[in-house]
C-alpha cells in the first residue's frame, strides 16, 4: 500500500513534464505516507499487551457484580461500573440511553422423570428465557420424542395433545464453523415452543445447544407468536440428560413433572451505556458494540464480558497512544440483548432519528478468544478496501476476512446502510460454555481477550485514517 503512494506520483510527475519544455523552477517534493502503519500496529499492540486493563475490568465485571440480566439490580450496578470505566478511559462524552425492556422472573424450577413404576429422578434444567411457568404448581405429563419436523407433521392432535415433547437435536460436529452450526440447529421448528404448543402439546424440553458433553443446561430465549391461544413452558436440559432420556424413551413409556413459577411483570427502564471521543476533522462516528447484560445466572465472561472490556481497551489504548481521531469514535454498551433486543434496536432508532452519519460499527460478541479475522458486512468495495490491509494484520494473526455476517447487536443498523464488521474469534469452546453456569472469568485467557482488544483497535485505527 505505502509502494503505491510513493512510486505513483513519481511516475505522473516524469510523465507530465515529458509534454512540456523543462522549466528552472524545482520539481516538488515528493510527499510520502503520513503512518507507516506496520509501525502504528507495533504501537498499538505494545500498548496494549503491556499496559491493557482489559482482564483486570473483566474481573471486576463477573465477579465484582457477577449476573447482569435485564431489569435486575445487577443490571444497574454494571451500568454504574461501565459509566466508570468509560471515563477512566478517556472517554470524554458519557450519557445513558433510557431502553424498555422486560422484566422476567425465573423463580424456581425444576423438572422430574419418572418411568413405569419406578421413582422421580431430577433432571438438572433451565426455563428458556421468558418463557411462561406452570404457575407453580406441578404439570405431569406424558414425554413424546420428536426430533424431524416432517415426523412432527405426521403426527395428528389427537396424538400430541397433553404431551411434552422432547427434541434432542445436537449441533452437527461435522460442521467446522461452530457459529454456523448454532445458528442452523437454533433455527429449527421444532426448538418453537409455539409450533409446539398449536399441535396440543403442553410443554417442551430440548436439548441443549452446546458443544460441550457434560450435563450443563444451556439457555435459549423464547419467542411466542401473537396468536398462540396457549403459550407453553419450555426448558431445556444438558446433553447427558438428553441422550439418557431418549435411550429410556426408546424402551418404554417416561413421565415428565415439570414445575416452574417463572413469570413476567410488564416492562422496566435501563439502559445503554455510551461513550465516545469526538473526532477532531468531523462528527462522523466509528461505533463499537458490545452487551452488556448477561443471563439471570452467569457471570457471562466470554458472552459478553469480553465483548465490553475490549471495546472499552479499545478507547483507552487510542488515548495513551495520543491518538489523534479524524472522525467520532463510540462504544455503544447494549441493555437487554439475551431475553428481547431492545437496546440495539433503540439505539440504532436513535441514529436515524438524529440523522447521525455512521461511517463503520464493529462488533465482539464470540467471547474472548484468540481473535482470527473479521467478518465484513458491507458493499464489495469497502470489503475491497480492508482486503488490502491484511498483510499489516497478518503478523498479529488476523488473516480471516472471507466471512460477511456481523452479529445481533448492530445488526440493526444495516438498515441505514453502515458497513458492519464483527471480530473474528476461535470458537471451538465457546459453545461450551455459552448460556450456562460455566461462563466464568476463569474460561477466559488474558492474553487472548488482549489479543482480541490490539486487532479491534488496529482496525478502528485504519478505517479512522482511510475512509
Amino acid at each position: 500500500m505505502k509502494k503505491i503512494f510513493i512510486i505513483l506520483p513519481l511516475f505522473l510527475s516524469g510523465f507530465l513534464f515529458s509534454q512540456k519544455k523543462p522549466i528552472k523552477k524545482p520539481a516538488k517534493k515528493v510527499t510520502t505516507a503520513k503512518f507507516n502503519y506496520q509501525d502504528e500496529f507495533r504501537k498499538i499492540s505494545d500498548e496494549i499487551m503491556t499496559n491493557g486493563t482489559a482482564y483486570e475490568n473483566l474481573g471486576e465485571l463477573t465477579k465484582g457484580i457477577g449476573p447482569r440480566f435485564s431489569a435486575t439490580p445487577g443490571y444497574a450496578k454494571a451500568t454504574e461500573w461501565a459509566e466508570k470505566k468509560l471515563k477512566e478511559a478517556g472517554a470524554e462524552n458519557i450519557w445513558k440511553q433510557d431502553v424498555r425492556v422486560p422484566i422476567w422472573i425465573r423463580g424456581k424450577e425444576s423438572l422430574q422423570i419418572k418411568s413405569g413404576s419406578g421413582d422421580w429422578k431430577n433432571i438438572r434444567m433451565l426455563s428458556f428465557g421468558n418463557s411462561e411457568g406452570t404457575g407453580g404448581k406441578d404439570l405431569t405429563a406424558e414425554i413424546i420424542l420428536i426430533n424431524d419436523i416432517t415426523e412432527l407433521n405426521t403426527l395428528t392432535s389427537l396424538q400430541l395433545k397433553d404431551k411434552i415433547v422432547f427434541v434432542n437435536t445436537p449441533l452437527d460436529p461435522k460442521v467446522i464453523n461452530t457459529v454456523d452450526s448454532y445458528l442452523v440447529t437454533a433455527k429449527s421448528r421444532l426448538l418453537s415452543a409455539s409450533v409446539i404448543g398449536k399441535r396440543g402439546a403442553k410443554g417442551l424440553i430440548i436439548r441443549s445447544l452446546t458443544t460441550a458433553s457434560d450435563d450443563t443446561p444451556h439457555a435459549k430465549m423464547i419467542y411466542y407468536e401473537p396468536d398462540d391461544k396457549a403459550r407453553i413452558p419450555a426448558v431445556t436440559i444438558g446433553v447427558r440428560s438428553a441422550d439418557e432420556l431418549e435411550k429410556l424413551l426408546k424402551k418404554q413409556k417416561v413421565t415428565a413433572k415439570l414445575n416452574m413459577s417463572a413469570e413476567s411483570k410488564g416492562e422496566t427502564i435501563n439502559q445503554n451505556i455510551i461513550g465516545e471521543i469526538p473526532g477532531n476533522k468531523d462528527a462522523k462516528v466509528i461505533v463499537l458494540g458490545a452487551q452488556l447484560d448477561s443471563w439471570d445466572f452467569a457471570e457471562g465472561a466470554h458472552d459478553d464480558g469480553s465483548g465490553v472490556v475490549q471495546c472499552i481497551e479499545v478507547l483507552r489504548a487510542l488515548k495513551a497512544l495520543g491518538f489523534a481521531n479524524s472522525h467520532t469514535i463510540r462504544v455503544v454498551l447494549y441493555a437487554n440483548s439475551e431475553n428481547g433486543g431492545q437496546g440495539r434496536e433503540m439505539y440504532a432508532s436513535y441514529v436515524k432519528k438524529k440523522d447521525e452519519k455512521h461511517i463503520f460499527a464493529l462488533g465482539t460478541d464470540s467471547g474472548g478468544y484468540s481473535p482470527r479475522g473479521f467478518s465484513l458486512d458491507m458493499p464489495p468495495q469497502r470489503r475491497r478496501q480492508i482486503f488490502e490491509w491484511k498483510n499489516y494484520f497478518l503478523p498479529y494473526g488476523i488473516y480471516d476476512f472471507d466471512q460477511t455476517y456481523a452479529i445481533q447487536d448492530i445488526a440493526p443498523l444495516k438498515k441505514l446502510d453502515i458497513p458492519l464488521a464483527e471480530l473474528v474469534v476461535d470458537t471451538q469452546r465457546y459453545f461450551d460454555y455459552h448460556h450456562s453456569v460455566e461462563d466464568t472469568f476463569d474460561k477466559v485467557n488474558k492474553r487472548e481477550l488482549l489479543l482480541g482488544a490490539t486487532a479491534m483497535t488496529q482496525l478502528i485505527f485504519m478505517i479512522d485514517k482511510n475512509w
